[in-house]
């Protein structure tokens, strides 16, 4: 079974502050996703800027900018399949309100400026994103070991 597809998931600040990484992570391993890319960053405005481009103009962003700048964000890319959607579906709905229990945000979020986590909403998406936050280099490909017990 040969899946690439990838998508990008970002512990946001307030993920990270919380102490919420290993939880967040495990939920991804634990579906038998593989993580081929991670790293903790500060970001930058301008990348911010590329990253939610649709958003720049809205009346939120300048909050949502100065939060997402707040602290270190950790940056993952995971692997498998159909994981673009699966990963928006562990997530759980943008605002936590509205998000099931089970979900990343239905256990650990209550208020939309700080639901703990970004996951790309489609594969375009998760290229491009991935294409900001990661260099080709920084991306690993193996075989996950555990392959054949995951995928028919």
């Amino acid at each position: 079974m040969s899946n690439n597809e990838r998508t990008f998931i970002a512990i946001k600040p307030d993920g990270v502050q919380r102490g919420l990484i290993s939880n967040i992570l495990s939920r991804f391993e634990n579906k038998g996703y593989k993580l081929v890319g991670i790293k903790l960053v500060t970001p930058t405005e301008n990348l911010l800027k590329q990253h939610y481009a649709e958003h720049v103009e809205k009346p939120f962003f300048p909050k949502m900018l100065s939060h997402m700048m707040s602290g270190p964000i950790l940056a993952t890319v995971w692997e498998g399949k159909d994981v673009v959607k699966q990963g928006r579906a562990i997530l759980g709905a943008t605002n936590p309100l509205n998000s099931a229990p089970g979900t990343i945000r239905g256990d650990y979020a209550v208020d939309m400026g700080r639901n703990v986590a970004h996951g790309s909403d489609s594969v375009a998406s998760a290229e491009r994103e991935i294409d900001l936050w990661f260099k080709k280099e920084e991306l690993v490909d193996y075989k996950l070991a555990q392959l054949s017990w995951i995928y028919e």
